[in-house]
C-alpha cells in the first residue's frame, strides 16, 4: 500500500518524486482547476490493481453549509458524482502517463460531513471505503509497522466473472 499526505513537508524536495507523489500532485492539481480549491490534503493508496485517492478538506464552506441537511448532503454527492463523471478524463490520462497503465473504471464518492472525496480507479473491482474517524496505528495494522496493505484470500470465492460458472 502506497499512501501519500500531500502536504506532508517531510517529503525532500530535492528528491525524485515517487509515483504515489506524482498522483496526489496530479490529484491535486485536477481537483484545483476543476473547482478553484486544492484540497487540505491528498492520500493516494494502490493495492493491487486499484488505485484509491482520498481528498480531504475538499469541499467548499458553502457546500460543506448545504450539506448539513440530508437533502443537502445528496445535492452535494450528487453534484460532485456528476462534476467527476464529467472531467475525470483529464485525470485518468494523466494517471495513465504516470504509472503506464490503463485507468478501466473511475468512481467518485463525498462524504459532505467531513468534506472529503473519495476517488477510487479500478479493473473491474468492488471498492468498499470506509473514512475512519482515526488513525489505526500501523504496527497493529500489518504486525511490520510499514502500514502496507494486507491481501487475503478467501475461501470459497465464487467466479472471476460473473458469467462463468464453478466447475461441480
Amino acid at each position: 500500500m502506497n499512501q501519500l499526505n500531500h502536504s506532508d513537508p517531510a517529503v525532500a524536495p530535492e528528491s525524485a518524486p515517487t509515483v504515489a507523489q506524482q498522483i496526489a500532485r496530479a490529484a491535486c492539481t485536477f481537483e484545483e482547476r476543476l473547482t478553484g480549491r486544492a484540497p487540505r490534503a491528498v492520500a493516494v493508496v494502490l493495492s493491487g490493481e486499484t488505485l484509491v485517492i482520498t481528498l480531504h478538506g475538499a469541499l467548499s464552506p458553502a457546500e460543506r453549509a448545504v450539506a448539513r441537511t440530508p437533502e443537502g448532503a445528496a445535492e452535494v454527492q450528487e453534484y460532485h458524482r456528476r462534476l467527476f463523471a464529467a472531467s475525470f478524463d483529464e485525470l485518468r490520462q494523466e494517471i495513465k502517463r504516470i504509472t503506464g497503465v490503463e485507468v478501466r473504471e473511475a468512481a467518485a464518492e463525498i462524504e459532505p460531513a467531513t468534506g472529503t472525496v473519495v476517488k477510487a480507479f479500478t479493473t473491474g473491482s468492488v471498492v468498499q471505503v470506509f473514512l475512519l474517524a482515526d488513525g489505526v496505528p500501523t504496527g497493529t495494522w500489518s504486525g511490520d509497522g510499514a502500514g502496507a496493505s494486507v491481501l487475503v484470500q478467501c475461501p470459497e470465492s465464487g467466479p472471476e466473472n460473473p458469467g462463468d460458472v464453478p466447475a461441480n
